[in-house]
């Protein structure tokens, strides 16, 4: 049935579109998935990744940050929806801080630099067919963002979710665009390469670009990590943070023990017997941004060498075929990550960043925070944490109110309570915030009494 599958599969790509370099990715994928490949990272192959060069170690040159960043594309993985917030568009159109966007606020970062340090510094967003049509509609208010007549964005590939019991592509009449999944973020190298961008780059006299999530507003294309890339001659470089008990679910980065190659693993791609070990904090001490620097050279001779597949590690995504009916049929998504191209180039680097470079918003728990006191934007549209703050507050929402993001709105009307002086807040039952509300050290608002007001209605307990 597999060989069957792979046709109709391929068939169907066609069919929909899809690029014909996208296709042969995602054939190489499944016949790895047929021969029974699971994509496992066991710990007894990896050692712990020791000390990385350090950001705040770096000796800067200022000119030949400038000249690196010069040199340097921003691309931004904006392909989704925020399904998990109950969004039907780019969640980088969420309002965030002052009435601005995460891409208002991403394009203002990138102006700035722009201005401040007088180099080109394109921006380009890889959105999906749900994204693109409302992100260019926003970026169209900014007139002078597109550069050498590069495009704002290229367009993220798609391929058809797997039946569990025989790999054919599944199927479901009811809402036919269920059928479909993007490859994961990996597939940004195969876009870039498909949609001409990557051509187009390198034929304007770029370098080097800078990967990173469109949710994390402190991913920044900052100068010295720039000019430290383009110094040390790396292929790829991973900026890696310190793991906090936060962190247990996030893929680390570790050394491969046959070869001493960087490698990510990342929770799919752990055995249940390693669980303990991948979530051991003293062991797997650094997790990966997901931001990342790439020799544009280095990446398109790699993908000429290869016929176009770049052959990251897979990634089994066991899912249903509609993701809000759990009775509908099982499916298997083909996935790989960007991180993982680490293992891809010999020679790669990580570097270790603070969390002022790490800021992404996966919940209404995430987007509570960035909203609030907590943090402020400076003039160069850089996300702070305010003035005498050193971390930001733990918030846990109740699932069942505040998840989605029209339930979440709607409990806070007045917006954000001051959560400047919290340490935490958690949140059991249906509470609407009132104005002026203020969270003070570890508070807890229990479900007793909701659905009502806080304060004064409520059990709010400060211990």
């Amino acid at each position: 049935m597999t060989a069957e599958g792979l046709d109709a599969a391929r068939k169907k790509m066609r069919d929909g579109g899809v690029h014909p370099t996208a296709i042969e990715v995602f054939s190489h994928y499944y016949r790895q998935l047929e021969s029974g490949a699971t994509g496992i990272v066991a710990e007894s192959d990896i050692e712990p990744l020791s000390q990385p060069t350090r950001l705040d170690d770096l000796d800067a040159d200022p000119d030949a940050g400038r000249e690196a960043l010069d040199a340097t594309a921003v691309i931004k993985l904006n392909g989704g929806l925020g399904t998990s917030m109950g969004m039907q568009q780019a969640k980088t159109l969420l309002p965030v801080r002052e009435g601005l966007t995460f891409l208002d606020i991403i394009v203002r970062q990138v102006l700035h630099a722009r201005a401040e340090l007088g180099v080109r510094l394109p921006l380009i967003f890889m959105d999906s067919f749900r994204t693109s049509d409302d992100t260019l509609a926003a970026l169209s208010s900014y007139a002078d963002l597109a550069v050498d007549g590069l495009p704002l964005d290229f367009m993220q590939n798609r391929e058809p979710k797997l039946r569990a019991d025989d790999l054919t592509p599944a199927e479901w009449p009811d809402d036919p665009s269920l059928e479909w999944c993007p490859p994961g973020h990996g597939d940004v190298y195969t876009a870039l390469a498909a949609s001409g961008v990557l051509e187009r780059l390198l034929a304007t006299g770029y370098r080097y670009a800078f990967l990173s999530n469109a949710d994390n507003l402190r991913a920044t294309a900052d100068a010295r990590v720039a000019g430290w890339f383009a110094s040390n001659g790396a292929p790829f470089s991973s900026e890696v943070c310190r793991r906090t008990t936060a962190d247990r679910k996030g893929g680390h980065l570790a050394i491969r023990r046959r070869d001493n190659q960087l490698v990510l693993r990342e929770t799919a791609q752990t055995a249940p017997e390693d669980a303990h070990a991948f979530a051991d904090l003293t062991r797997h001490g650094y997790f990966n941004c997901n931001n990342l620097w790439i020799d544009l050279q280095a990446l398109e001779a790699t993908l000429r060498e290869s016929g176009g597949v770049l052959a990251l590690p897979l990634i089994r995504n066991a899912k249903t075929v509609d993701p809000a009916d759990p009775s509908s049929p099982a499916v298997i998504q083909i996935e790989t990550a960007m991180g993982s191209a680490v293992e891809v180039f010999f020679g790669a680097q990580a570097l270790e960043v603070g969390r002022t470079r790490f800021l992404p918003v996966k919940s209404t728990n995430d987007l509570l925070v960035l909203r609030s006191d907590v943090y402020e934007l400076g003039d160069d549209y850089s996300v702070q944490l305010a003035g005498g703050l050193w971390e930001a507050p733990f918030v846990d929402l109740d699932p069942d109110h505040y998840k989605l993001v029209k339930d979440f709105d709607s409990r806070f009307p007045a917006g954000p309570p001051s959560l400047v002086k919290a340490t935490s807040l958690r949140v059991q039952g249906d509470w609407t915030f009132a104005p002026g509300a203020e969270v003070e050290g570890v508070t807890d608002i229990t479900a007793e009494g909701s659905p009502g007001s806080w304060p004064p209605g409520g059990s709010a307990s400060e211990r």
